[in-house]
């Protein structure tokens, strides 16, 4: 399988090519280290970048995301905020906001997403992992640098991984490469501008649409003491509601586990 034709690309995205800046690798470290090391020499707001291959591709928690050119699709997405980062909560919730919209517009059925960062594939009720959302920020006197790194499961992955996982052609799209990007950037231009002007309270309806477990019952696994109750979805901020019957808990910490009880 060929890499990324950027040429292609740019005619996929339309009026929207000029937002975006995209390099194609065959391989690398991770394309958000690398985009990392790019950003420090002061490269423009857009820059993607996308590689066939990830030798030490990362995820939430330090987990590795792996990849292959004819089964994946992993790049990152450099954007720039005005202010801290402290306005940027959620961000990561809209990413996923943009992704669930970028595989319906392909014909993908059964999309949802899981608080914080996972993009999951419904079929006959069950859940499987589709493609997982990384954002990483840093700070400084011009404002506040996210670099967006995501990993798409194109194809069903065969490896043993500690969760179910699925592929795009689960969702009955078998379509090329170019398409699935430029949906994505395409949906994540619009959503980042929105984020931009309104913060996640602007796409807090939208993400509710595909939460998974919308007013279910779950337990809520992390480092403080476990939770169980109804989930409640998400707050303007991002942070995620449980009612406890008791009362209700704003759980903020990316670093915590969903299971239906």
């Amino acid at each position: 399988m060929t890499l990324i034709d950027p040429v292609l690309l740019k005619y996929r995205l339309g009026s929207l090519a000029g937002r975006f800046d995209v390099d194609a690798l065959p391989e690398c470290d991770s394309t958000s280290s690398e985009l990392m090391r790019r950003a420090e020499r002061g490269i423009a707001a857009g820059t993607v970048v996308v590689a066939d291959r990830q030798s030490a591709g990362r995820g939430r928690r330090g987990r590795s995301w792996l990849s292959a050119p004819e089964s994946s699709l992993t790049f990152s997405v450099l954007w720039r905020f005005p202010g801290n980062a402290a306005r940027l909560t959620g961000l990561s919730l809209a990413v996923g906001v943009a992704l669930a919209q970028a595989l319906e517009s392909l014909g993908a059925v059964g999309v949802r997403l899981k608080w914080p960062n996972d993009v999951l594939l419904e079929v006959d009720g069950e859940f499987a992992k589709l493609a997982g959302i990384l954002v990483e920020l840093s700070s400084d006197r011009r404002g506040t640098q996210a670099i967006v790194g995501i990993g798409l499961n194109l194809a069903t992955p065969t490896e043993a991984l500690p969760q179910p996982a699925a592929g795009l052609n689960d969702a009955g799209v078998r379509v090329d490469r170019h398409l699935v990007l430029a949906a994505i950037l395409s949906e994540l231009a619009g959503v980042l501008d929105i984020f931009a002007d309104a913060g996640f309270a602007g796409l807090k309806t939208a993400w509710h649409g595909y939460h998974a477990w919308q007013d279910q019952a779950v337990h809520i696994l992390g480092e403080a003491r476990p939770l169980s109750g109804r989930c409640l979805g998400v707050d303007a901020d991002g942070s995620l509601l449980l009612d406890t019957g008791e009362r209700v808990e704003r759980i903020f910490s990316g670093d915590v586990s969903l299971r239906r009880v």
